[in-house]
């Protein structure tokens, strides 16, 4: 074989092995980068769910409660009224009412749930503010993986800054980091 083929062959090669390199290197830039929006589109998703959700559930809550607290305040002031009587008219009215009271004793408060939907309201932030967190760690782990790709080696020659700058995973707002202040 004429050395002229040799080196042809041998230079052939270098672009081949160049152009698959660079193809490799862009691909897995394209990816990475494609997935670190995905990622950030998820976190957008979980705050979405956030806003949707809580007024809904608060306002379920808040109903709840409201409509707890005319049941008992109704079935309160009847039960009172047993104990009213100021006429001898309204003596008669409470014996009647004392043989309904012997009956009512035995009967049961209506159930509190209002408490319980407080408390499923509280899980409820619980767990939405955790899926929160956990979409955030996976977009500053996607975010992590795409920088350590594009500023490895061959990726820093052969890749575009402008096209795939280096991103900043989430951080959070100055003042974060001090525990918020819960007043009752």
């Amino acid at each position: 074989m004429k050395p002229i083929y040799i080196v042809l062959i041998a230079i052939g090669s270098i672009i081949l092995f160049s152009f698959m390199g660079y193809y490799s290197v862009y691909s897995n830039a394209v990816s990475l980068q494609e997935n670190v929006d995905e990622k950030w589109g998820n976190v957008q998703s979980a705050y979405q769910r956030r806003a949707d959700l809580v007024p809904q559930l608060l306002e379920t809550v808040k109903g709840a409660a409201a409509n707890e607290k005319e049941i008992l305040l109704k079935v309160t002031q009847a039960r009172a009224g047993i104990v009213e009587a100021k006429t001898p008219g309204d003596l008669e009215i409470m014996g009647r009412k004392i043989e309904t009271a012997i009956n009512l004793a035995y009967e049961a408060y209506p159930q509190i749930k209002s408490t319980e939907n407080f408390q499923e309201f509280q899980k409820q932030l619980e767990g939405t503010e955790n899926r929160i967190n956990r979409e955030r760690d996976l977009f500053n782990e996607s975010i992590k993986s795409y920088n350590t790709h594009i500023r490895g080696l061959f990726a820093g020659i052969f890749l575009n800054k402008e096209v795939f700058p280096r991103k900043k995973g989430f951080s959070a707002k100055a003042g974060a980091e001090n525990a918020p202040e819960v007043k009752f």
